[in-house]
């Protein structure tokens, strides 16, 4: 989803193949983002998890790992 300067990815994560398949979209994200001259500024970019069994998997963009955070904002509004 892509709102503004704003842009989220998601997805669900039951396997390893399912991060293989999230981490390879981030990778399309950074690689489109580059060729269209709009970098994302990946010290900013976040991985939350959802859910008691979520595998907590970790997630790259440019070799920067993302930070997991609990909660992030999203036009002012706080997500839990």
């Amino acid at each position: 989803m892509k709102f503004a300067d704003d842009t989220k990815l998601f997805g669900r994560v039951n396997t390893h193949m399912d991060r293989e398949v999230l981490q390879r979209d981030l990778y399309q994200l950074l690689k489109w983002s580059k060729k269209w001259q709009m970098p994302f500024n990946t010290g900013k970019c976040v991985s939350v998890h959802f859910g008691n069994s979520n595998k907590q998997c970790d997630y790259y963009m440019d070799n920067h790992k993302l930070d997991v955070v609990k909660e992030a904002k999203d036009l002012g509004i706080d997500h839990l």
